[in-house]
């Protein structure tokens, strides 16, 4: 996933569990979007991921606690504007 997540890209959390090194608590929420600040490619302890993530909580993050969101779609389509009639 590291190839694919950059800076600016949004990211869900797929897992809130406690933090797999020391136990602790993690801040993040399962379910929340967070966008990437930085990935830094630093295999992980755990062996599942091949880069961290800054998210700005914290440090960093292993990226296999996130999902890469798919970027917007956006279509601008011209639309009219009314104009005011004027009544004599």
């Amino acid at each position: 996933m590291s190839d694919a997540v950059g800076p600016g890209d949004l990211v869900l959390c797929v897992n809130a569990a406690p933090n797999h090194m020391t136990g602790e608590a993690v801040p993040l929420v399962a379910g929340e979007t967070y966008m990437v600040g930085a990935v830094m490619e630093f295999a992980c302890p755990c062996g599942r991921s091949d880069a961290l993530l800054d998210i700005g909580i914290d440090f960093a993050w292993c990226q296999s606690r996130f999902r890469l969101l798919p970027k917007p779609k956006f279509n601008a389509v011209p639309k009219s504007a009314s104009v005011p009639t004027e009544k004599v």
